[in-house]
């Protein structure tokens, strides 16, 4: 497992941009899949974009993944923020065989502690 620490979450306005930086300490993030999961109020976590070691950025609609093993960091940006975006957001890193996507969030050992994310309309 490594120790993993989020920054850059608060209260943004729609239509705005915002990066999200995961740091990780304790191991090298190089063999570790990498993920972002957001648990909006009243609704369970779900994944909404992850990367597995091999690459080092992924997409989904409006959020990207990226990742920098130098710094031992992933990050996480969204664009065009929506007030439904609003929640929690947690990073989660798990070490992988092979250098693919893990998807499933109970494959994942290590867990930030989530920052909240509000859009105001």
């Amino acid at each position: 497992q490594v120790e993993l620490i989020e920054s850059g979450g608060g209260l943004v306005t729609a239509g705005e941009s915002l990066r999200l930086s995961c740091k990780a300490y304790g191991r090298a993030l190089s063999r570790y899949a990498t993920a972002w999961f957001r648990q909006a109020p009243g609704n369970e976590r779900e994944l909404i974009v992850g990367v597995g070691w091999s690459g080092t950025t992924a997409k989904e609609g409006r959020f990207t993944i990226s990742r920098d093993n130098a710094k031992n960091t992933f990050y996480l940006e969204v664009n065009s923020l929506q007030p439904t975006d609003t929640g929690v957001y947690t990073c989660a890193a798990t070490y992988s065989r092979y250098g693919e996507i893990v998807p499933a969030a109970s494959e994942y050992d290590s867990w930030g502690r989530g920052t909240q994310v509000t859009v105001s309309s």
